[in-house]
């Protein structure tokens, strides 16, 4: 069974015709039990939600354009007067080879193929905390793809822009050889070994702080760059 509101049955818009305000389903609720059975759906309890928390701007995607004049009826309806919660639709972040989705996501979850929400694969913010990425380089992402009507695609290159405009400010400057094969210098002075100083920060980064870099006839190169 169902509650329904009739609106106008020769709306354009099939949501004003009579849309589903309530339902009995006689389920045990995850908090309240068996105290009711009656819930309210999302296009009648969203906006009175918002409503109640004082929300000022409610943010959908796009695909809930059509919901807009239903979710100001319910409020003029109920008795909530200006101002009042507004409906604003937007395109959704799409990133390049990324599930955005939590509907997606949370089957991965509870089926194992990830180890949690935080699973550096995903693309949820405690994965990318947990992949050290910055905060303020997601804050920049937002401001480079801007507010859009249209739905596009971002590229993941576009993410990594982002990160390496934050961490070029923060972030020193080490070396490291990760699979190294040893060379010998046979024109350098055996023997001889001197140090240089490297600083961490690029020359267009405004922050001091070097390191000594210890140099001699013999040094370690990654075995990719060696070829016969």
């Amino acid at each position: 069974h169902v509650l329904r509101g009739k609106i106008d049955m020769a709306s354009p818009n099939m949501l004003m015709r009579d849309p589903v305000f309530y339902r009995i389903r006689h389920a045990s609720h995850y908090r309240r039990g068996d105290d009711w059975c009656i819930y309210p759906l999302y296009d009648y309890a969203h906006c009175l939600e918002d409503a109640f928390e004082e929300v000022t701007h409610s943010i959908c995607t796009l695909e809930f354009d059509n919901n807009r004049e239903l979710y100001d009826w319910v409020l003029e309806n109920v008795g909530f007067e200006e101002p009042r919660p507004h409906q604003y639709e937007w395109a959704g972040l799409d990133l390049e080879n990324a599930v955005l989705s939590k509907r997606k996501i949370a089957p991965l979850v509870e089926a194992g193929v990830v180890s949690g929400w935080d699973d550096p694969r995903l693309a949820t913010l405690t994965a990318y905390r947990r992949r050290g990425v910055p905060p303020e380089a997601l804050r920049l992402l937002s401001e480079l793809v801007g507010i859009s009507k249209t739905g596009a695609q971002t590229e993941a290159a576009k993410l990594d822009y982002a990160i390496r405009q934050v961490l070029n400010q923060s972030a020193p400057r080490v070396m490291a050889v990760l699979d190294p094969i040893k060379v010998v210098i046979t024109n350098y002075p055996s023997g001889k070994a001197e140090e240089f100083e490297a600083p961490y920060y690029p020359h267009d980064v405004p922050l001091e702080g070097s390191r000594t870099v210890p140099f001699s006839e013999e040094i370690w190169i990654e075995r990719a760059d060696f070829s016969e």
